[in-house]
């Protein structure tokens, strides 16, 4: 069963600590680094992502989508907030399997979780990415690129048969 992620992207880049310098200095790096943090986490957790960011008070904006390193990344049309947005993307998502809403908007988070919807405050999301990004590098650490060969992970006397047999000696 396919589960989804739904990410209150402005929500979570003021949350953030690490966005901090970013979002002061340009909106855009801000937002860029999250998909990029969200891209690295996805094929982990193997959710599918949506970040929504608002863009209900730029004129004659109209609803766009693009998919960037594999996740959805949404800006709403003009009028619409996020939270509509990802209310409306929640009930839509439901029908495909659980859904996990990541925001710091209580108001929100009780609309969605009365809706079935998971719901995770943008904390519990950085852990969560942060937690899963250090298991991934635990497991598959390697201390030289040597360590990945075939050769290196054999038992001794396999390789020695091997050897032998590369010499062409019997």
């Amino acid at each position: 069963m396919k589960e989804f992620l739904v990410v209150d992207g402005y929500n979570i880049i003021h949350a953030w600590p690490e966005f901090e310098k970013l979002r002061d200095a340009r909106l855009e790096h801000a937002r860029s680094k999250l998909v990029s943090v969200l891209a690295n986490y996805s094929p982990l957790s193997g959710q599918k992502i949506f970040v929504v960011f608002d863009a209900h008070q730029v004129k004659n904006y109209a609803e766009k989508t693009e998919i960037v390193d594999g996740i959805a990344v949404i800006y709403t049309r003009q009028g619409e907030t996020a939270d509509a947005f990802i209310e409306r993307l929640v009930g839509d998502l439901l029908k495909e399997g659980p859904v996990y809403v990541a925001t710091s908007d209580w108001a929100e988070q009780s609309v969605v979780f009365g809706r079935g919807a998971y719901r995770l405050t943008p904390e519990e999301l950085r852990r969560q990415v942060n937690r899963t990004r250090i298991e991934h590098e635990k497991h598959c650490k390697q201390d030289t690129p040597a360590d990945g060969y075939l050769e290196n992970r054999l038992l001794d006397r396999v390789r020695s048969k091997f050897e032998k047999w590369r010499r062409g000696k019997k």
